[in-house]
Parts: C-alpha cells; structure tokens; sequence
C-alpha cells in the first residue's frame, strides 16, 4: 500500500492502537494479567503457552506495521506528477532510511498475519474435533486434528515470511504477493469454519437432549454467536486484500489506480482486522461476569466482617471495664433481668448481641426448668477458587438440609453418565483445554474400621 494516501496508514494506527488498548483492558479485567504467566492454572501446558504468546505477539506486531507506515508516509507526504497529478509520493522518491525500513514492516505483517492463521487454524481443528467426537474418550492431544493443526501451523509461520522475503527487491510487487498469500490462506481457513457454523445449532439441540447442563449450553452458544461476527468480519478482511493483490500481480491494474478504491478497500480490511482480533481476544480469555461480582461481593463481605469483629471487639472490652468497676463500688448494684435488658426499647439498640429467648423457643424439661430449643446450626463456606484464578472468601451459612452428593460430585456424575464429550463440560476456552491424563478421577474413599492388633 505503498501508493496508498497517509489517511488509510492512519486508519490502521488507529484502530490498531484501539486494539492494543482493549487487550490490556480485557486481561486487566480477565485475571489481572496472571494469564500471561508462565505457570497459570492446573493445565498451563505447552499448548496453552503457545497458543496464548502465539495471539499475544501478534497484536504488537500489526500495531508496528500500521504505526510505521503511518509515520513514514506523513514525513514523505504528497507529490506533483505532471502526468498523474498530486498522489503520494512514491517509494522510489523516499529517503535512504524509509527505503530500509520497508522490508523489515512487510516482514513484520507477514509475521503477525502468520500467527494469526495459526490461531483461526487452531480453532478451526478443535471445533471439527468437538463436534464430531461424541462420546468417544479421544485425546485432542493425540488426535488427527492436533497434527492436522501442528502441520498446517508450520506451514502457515513459514510460506509467510518467505514470500515476502523471496519477493522484497520490488516493494509493490512485494506487497501484492505478501497480500495474495495470507489472504488465499485466511480466506480458505473462513471457508472450513461454514460448516461448523451450519452444523453447530443441531450439535446443541443434540446436548440439550442428553441434559447437558445449562451453563455448558450458554457458553457454547456464545462462543456460536461469537464465531459467526468473525467469520463475518474476517471476510471484510481478506476479500478487500485479494481484491487489491490480484489487481497487484496483473501488468494492467485497474482497482490499484483508483484513489478512492485504493484507500476504500484498505480501510474496510482494516476494520475486519482489528474486529475480528478482538473477538478472538475474547474468545479465548471469555471473562466470567459472575465470578467478578462474586468477588467484589466477597471482597466487600470480608471488609464488612473485619470493621464488625473490631467493634464487638471494643463492646467486649467496654463491658469488661464496666462490670470491674461495678464490683469494685460500695453500693451493690442491681443486676436487671434478661426480659428487662431486651425490652422493646432497646430492641434496635447496638449494644445487644445476643437475641431475647421467645417463649415459643423454650421447653418445660422434666425438671421444671426452661431449656431452650437447638435452632439451626451455623455452617462455616470455606474459601473457593474459581476456574478463572479468582479466591471467593468464605463465609458463615445457616446450615440447610444435607444432601447426597454435592454439586461438583453430580456435576462429575452427569460427565460419566452422559453420551457427550468430556470436553463439552469442561468447556471454557479453545485453548484452556486438559490433557487426558489429567482428568479428574472422582472415586470413593473405603474407609475401615479400627485394627486391633493382638
């Protein structure tokens, strides 16, 4: 796009800058960065370190790339041709350093755009792998799909660069093939992902049926409705760029002459660029609205607990103090009642911490004395760690009936029992995924008895 206007170099700094910007709002808000450490998570395995430095380096680089011909085409600016007019100025009339600087841009791109193939790759093979799997206990890890893609993504990291590499003595010429080839790539992985998206509402018709649980259906149709606004705006990507690179190739060029097609197409892949980034963005880090609130809410709780334990704290200690100076007074003074202490005048007073006993929570024993009646017993939550690394503080429950399992115990029922995937239940993210052999086992534990030994 070296004849490009500097607007169109301008439109991609923009909303590349704007890309960059949400990245580091998104895993702000995601897990504070922790995603981005070496060792996150049980099943931070090679897999999801690749996959997460793969899109994570891909950002930076199209920021590079738009933000270095946007400077480079203002300082060079516009020129008066007497046969064509005021154009930008061309790469031959550039100075000696931008002229340098050209390859090592396009190289750039052609990176990032390779990186970015391997992730749409990714997807691409692990939604073939989820839908067609059933209930069959296949490893991702050892299927046909993970070498397709292990396969696909050597090739797609290294055809890139050297296109632009076997092509970087002429810059134009450069450009179109560099365009021509990550945009038959890009266009050909969009093409695979129509299927899927056609067949993925019967495959969740085919959950609902096997009682799949309800959260399991929500995210799976999100994450449908996500990967139909990509498909979308990755056409708006790569259909602009083929346009523009095969008019490139061709010794008679029709669109490349035309200003306002020129700087129209750009802009328009530039748009389906950065969108469509930013959808996988949240693809693949999806945040948990509820875990967020359940974490300030426990946050909040915690505060509130702390201020009311250092106050009932001071009381004790008040109370303390008064009752030494009354035992030490001359004058005896009378003790009221616990029916005159918790009268109705007091009853909202702040200095009562223990409730009146009604007559209806009280007995007549045999003895003749009141015994009170055991009310509900308090049940201690203890601290919870979320999927997402988030720690829910514990707190103090009243004590509900007791049941035969628990949630995590049905939940690992429902995945033995059911005629789907374990990978649907445990679905989150197409690059949180873990390994066969880390499944969790739920087992029950045989307890014995006492060993007399004679």
């Amino acid at each position: 796009m070296s004849h490009t206007s500097p607007a169109t170099y301008l439109v991609w700094s923009i909303l590349s800058s704007l890309l960059g910007c949400f990245l580091v709002f998104h895993l702000w808000k995601f897990d504070r960065f922790r995603c981005l450490r070496w060792n996150n998570g049980p099943y931070s395995g090679a897999f999801k370190r690749l996959m997460t430095y793969t899109y994570l380096l891909s950002v930076p680089c199209i920021m590079a790339y738009a933000l270095g011909f946007a400077v480079i085409k203002y300082e060079e600016g516009l020129i008066y041709l007497p046969e064509y007019g005021i154009i930008p100025k061309p790469w031959e009339f550039w100075s000696q350093t931008h002229k340098s600087a050209i390859f090592p841009l396009y190289l750039v791109f052609t990176i990032a755009w390779g990186l970015e193939m391997v992730t749409h790759l990714e997807e691409l093979c692990f939604w073939l792998f989820l839908v067609n799997s059933g209930a069959v206990q296949q490893d991702w890890f050892r299927s046909l799909y993970f070498k397709t893609w292990i396969g696909g993504s050597l090739i797609a990291i290294t055809y890139m660069p050297l296109v632009t590499i076997f092509t970087r003595a002429d810059p134009v010429k450069c450009e179109a093939f560099t365009f021509l080839a990550g945009s038959l790539g890009s266009l050909s992985l969009t093409l695979w992902f129509l299927p899927i998206l056609w067949t993925f509402p019967s495959f969740l018709k085919a959950l609902k049926s096997n009682n799949v649980d309800t959260r399991t259906i929500v995210r799976l149709t999100t994450f449908h409705e996500l990967n139909c606004l990509r498909v979308v705006f990755r056409l708006v990507f790569v259909l602009p760029l083929m346009a523009l690179a095969i008019d490139g190739i061709r010794p008679h060029q029709h669109v490349n002459d035309s200003m306002f097609w020129t700087e129209f197409l750009a802009s328009i892949a530039a748009v389906g660029c950065i969108i469509s980034s930013a959808i996988t963005l949240v693809i693949f880090f999806p945040r948990s609205v509820e875990s967020e609130v359940q974490s300030r809410h426990a946050t909040r709780e915690k505060s509130q607990s702390q201020s009311r334990s250092r106050y009932s704290r001071h009381m004790r200690r008040d109370s303390e103090l008064s009752e030494r100076d009354s035992a030490a007074s001359p004058y005896p003074q009378k003790r009221p009642s616990s029916v005159a202490m918790y009268s109705n005048s007091d009853a909202h007073s702040p200095l009562r911490e223990y409730p009146p006993l009604d007559s209806d929570h009280l007995l007549k024993a045999d003895h003749g004395l009141e015994v009170p009646v055991q009310g509900p017993t308090a049940v201690f939550s203890p601290n919870r760690r979320v999927a997402s690394g988030i720690v829910i503080q514990g707190t103090v429950v009243p004590s509900s009936p007791p049941t035969n399992l628990t949630e995590r115990a049905l939940q690992a029922h429902d995945q033995r029992t059911s005629s789907v995937h374990p990978f649907v239940h445990n679905f989150t993210s197409p690059i949180d995924l873990m390994d066969g052999a880390q499944q969790t086992r739920w087992y029950v534990k045989r307890q014995y008895g006492p060993r007399i030994i004679v």
